[in-house]
């Protein structure tokens, strides 16, 4: 049931982009012509639904003595719906305001000789502000922030079971692309990172805990008056066959599911940043549809602590590897590609442990898979620009004790990055 938790939520953004292009596709022309003449009107009300994938990481700290304990965290879905106001204040740059709200199973379970227990954020709200720039006149890149408020929901079944709530709020900060596909719909890809502080677990007495979490959002939006003109400035032209060399900046979460002896822990949480290299090529089938090929390399930060303290610690750093993917996408209009991605996906990890006179380490590496999909704009005749998430999963790893202990790492990241075609 955890492996299909979890290639479901891989899966559902696919689906999701898989339909978008579709609706997409026979409306990119329209779009284009219209973008060429009388320009796409940003400022207005917008209402708007989606859904997304994502993780939640629990960093449980025990204060006296100084101490942090395991990381927990696990992956999930959510749908969204969003009202909210823009604004341009000049021909390219664009403030707004939104609020959401969201319902969903991100979060974490555990089944150890008896019923199974979980810890899941089942919904939630974010109130924020966005600044934007127009990339071309059809699409938006923008920066977000504002407040953040989450219920979590503690149900551990059984004789000496329990079962809790807990609503926390804190910030949220992010990125996103967002993107013309008919004459008053957008269509978004966006990236949040919120983190609710440090307080204790379900209320008086708990471990104090600092919870975070990564997310991808995709959704539509409709644009009151986005008929009415906009933008007069030009799309740059852009090819999108040809040879690529480009660079990233991403973000994520570690999301390990631990197996031992029949019970399992979904699932252990880190997270952390990191950057990659990629080299590819893209060749437009028709008018619509662009196929390509790419290699990745990256280096990351990604870290999970499992007990830190005074007297030693442990810590799993995921921390280079690389991808070898396919991916299909469709022009949302001439200089705008939503696609979906998937290939193979290889992992090395180095673990650190210290503590009562022992210092030793020890690293391994795993063969998997990602998926994902995103937008990619031009911006110009050589340069474009993307936002895109991925799920990473991969092969167990158990130290050689034949299955009694398995680690089945995952990941969920997102990336933003830039190209340099040699067209």
């Amino acid at each position: 049931m955890m492996h299909f938790g979890k290639t479901f939520a891989a899966l559902l953004l696919g689906a999701a982009s898989a339909a978008a292009i579709s609706s997409a596709s026979s409306a990119a022309d329209a779009v284009s012509a219209e973008a060429s003449t009388a320009g796409f009107n940003w400022s207005g009300i917008y209402v708007g639904f989606g859904g997304g994938v994502g993780a939640v990481k629990h960093a449980f700290e025990i204060s006296s003595p100084p101490m942090r304990s395991t990381d927990l965290g696990a992956g999930g879905i959510f749908g969204e719906v969003t009202v909210g106001y823009d604004y341009m204040l000049s021909d390219r740059v664009l403030i707004g305001a939104f609020a959401d709200a969201r319902f969903g199973n991100i979060g974490l379970s555990m089944e150890v000789g008896g019923p199974e227990g979980k810890i899941t954020n089942n919904y939630g709200f974010d109130v924020a502000a966005r600044l934007g720039y127009l990339l071309t006149p059809t699409t938006l890149g923008y920066a977000l922030g504002g407040y953040s408020w989450q219920h979590t929901d503690v149900d551990f079944p059984g004789p000496a079971g329990f079962d809790l709530d807990s609503d926390r709020d804190g910030y949220v900060l992010g990125l996103g692309v967002e993107t013309v596909i008919a004459t008053n719909w957008t269509l978004k890809s966006e990236y949040r990172y919120a983190n609710y502080g440090t307080e204790p677990f379900i209320g008086v007495g708990g471990p104090d805990t600092e919870t975070s979490t990564h997310t991808f959002h995709i959704g539509a939006n409709y644009r009151l008056g986005a008929q009415n003109g906009g933008a007069t400035f030009s799309a740059p032209a852009y090819s999108w066959t040809g040879f690529y060399v480009g660079g990233a900046l991403g973000a994520g979460a570690i999301t390990d599911e631990i197996n031992v002896g029949g019970g399992q822990l979904n699932g252990i949480g880190g997270d952390g940043i990191f950057g990659e290299l990629s080299v590819g090529y893209d060749h437009e089938l028709n008018d619509t549809w662009v196929a390509g090929i790419q290699i990745g390399g990256r280096y990351s930060g990604m870290t999970t602590v499992l007990g830190e303290d005074p007297s030693g610690s442990y810590k799993g750093k995921a921390d280079y590897g690389f991808d070898v993917l396919a991916r299909v996408g469709a022009k949302l209009n001439e200089t705008t590609l939503a696609y979906v991605l998937g290939g193979y996906s290889w992992q090395h990890v180095k673990e650190e442990m210290t503590g009562s006179g022992l210092s030793d380490s020890f690293d391994w590496s795993v063969d998997g898979f990602s998926v994902g999909g995103g937008l990619e704009t031009a911006v110009s005749s050589n340069i474009a620009v993307n936002l895109e998430y991925r799920y990473s999963r991969f092969e167990g790893q158990d130290y050689g004790t034949g299955g009694a202990y398995e680690t089945v790492p995952a990941f969920h990241t997102v990336r933003v990055g830039a190209k340099y075609k040699f067209n």
